[in-house]
Parts: structure tokens; C-alpha cells; sequence
């Protein structure tokens, strides 16, 4: 089994993203299956012609995307992405669109086709903070969760797909305000490796 994870750049004046510096660090297989790690650029235009190279390129079995979600205090796994695009600052591209439909052929929203429930579970196991979201807001994270999933469904019909959102690094909260959430990248690699784990373990059950 392959997976292919991706993490963004910083964007928003962040010198890191908390997503990619924790899916650098894991490991080149997880539970059997071969991990493929993948920066992907904080872009409306550019973000899913990345991931569509990747995919072609690797063939992956499962693609599992990862953002940062400043605020949140524990991660996050999306369990649905919309076909809308309204930017509260601009991408790194300059684009701030607002009120605009992603993908004009596609439906309203997308489900996840990981195992959200198992993968909160799997986390929260392991001692670690993690819940289900039913927003993946409207920024870039949204858009390349959907038009993943858009793409799954009428390109790539093998392809699962999901998105988890994780809170800011300890390293970025220096000059946020008092109280603000955040988690070590090493706690956010290890709930990702967990995450992981139970998406394999579900794939496994089903075959």
C-alpha cells in the first residue's frame, strides 16, 4: 500500500507550517504501508497540480493532505470539503478569492473516504488530542481536500482521500496572545503516524 502525504508551506506571515514540519519526520513506512512525503505549495491555482503530479507519479493507494489550523487546540480530522472558495487573507500566490465556486461540474460538498472515526479514535488511544471537524473552512486547505476528492471521484476512482488539520507549533505561538493553542511537532507526527496506522488497519479489515 502506498500513501501519499502532503503538508504546506508556511503562509501567513509564519516562518513554518506545523503540518510539514511534522510529516517530515515520519518515518518511510508506517503499519506496511510506504509513506510518500510531499510539500505542497499554500496556493489556490497550484496546490492540487502538485498532488496530481504525485499521483501520477506514485500511483498512491491513499492520499492523506495536512494543514495547519491555527486556533485549534487538538487534531482535527475533516470529514467534509465544499465547493467554495473565500479567502480572509491571500494565498502566496497573491489570489484572495471571495464567494467563488471551486470546481463548476462538482457537487455541493465531498465526504472523506479515510476512516475519520477510526483515526480520532486511534489518536485519542494513544493519548493524544484529536476530534472530528465538520468544516474545513474555505482558505486552501478546503479547496485542495476537495478537488482531491472531486478528482477521486471522476479520474481516480481507487484513490481514498482525507485531510487533518493540526493546531500551531509551540515555535509559532512566541508573539501570538496568551492562552493561544498549540502542540509540538513531535506530538502532531506522532498522531499522524496514528493516523496512519488506523487507516492501513481499516483497509486491511476491508480487503
Amino acid at each position: 500500500m502506498k500513501i501519499l502525504i502532503t503538508g504546506f508551506e508556511p503562509f501567513g506571515g509564519e516562518t513554518l507550517n506545523p503540518a510539514y514540519e511534522a510529516v517530515k519526520f515520519l518515518p518511510a513506512t508506517i503499519a506496511g504501508a510506504q509513506i510518500i512525503k510531499t510539500k505542497i505549495p499554500t496556493s489556490f491555482a497550484n496546490s492540487y497540480l502538485v498532488v496530481e503530479q504525485k499521483i501520477k507519479t506514485y500511483h498512491p493507494d491513499i492520499i492523506l493532505n495536512t494543514g495547519q489550523g491555527g486556533g485549534r487546540s487538538e487534531i482535527t480530522i475533516e470529514k467534509v470539503a465544499i465547493n467554495f472558495a473565500d479567502a480572509r487573507i491571500p494565498d502566496n500566490d497573491g489570489i484572495q478569492p471571495s464567494e467563488e465556486v471551486l470546481e463548476p461540474n462538482g457537487e455541493t460538498a465531498y465526504f472523506a473516504t479515510i476512516p475519520v472515526k477510526q483515526i480520532v479514535k486511534n489518536i485519542q488511544d494513544h493519548g493524544i488530542s484529536a476530534s472530528i471537524s465538520y468544516s474545513a473552512g474555505t482558505y486552501v486547505c478546503n479547496c485542495l481536500m476537495y478537488r482531491v476528492l472531486f478528482a477521486a471521484t471522476y479520474k481516480y476512482p481507487w484513490l481514498k482521500a482525507g485531510f487533518i488539520h493540526v493546531p500551531f507549533s509551540e515555535e509559532q505561538i512566541m508573539n501570538k496572545p496568551a492562552g493561544t493553542p498549540c502542540m509540538s511537532v513531535s506530538t502532531i507526527t506522532k498522531g499522524l503516524t496514528y493516523a496512519i496506522e488506523a487507516i492501513v488497519s481499516e483497509e486491511k479489515d476491508n480487503c
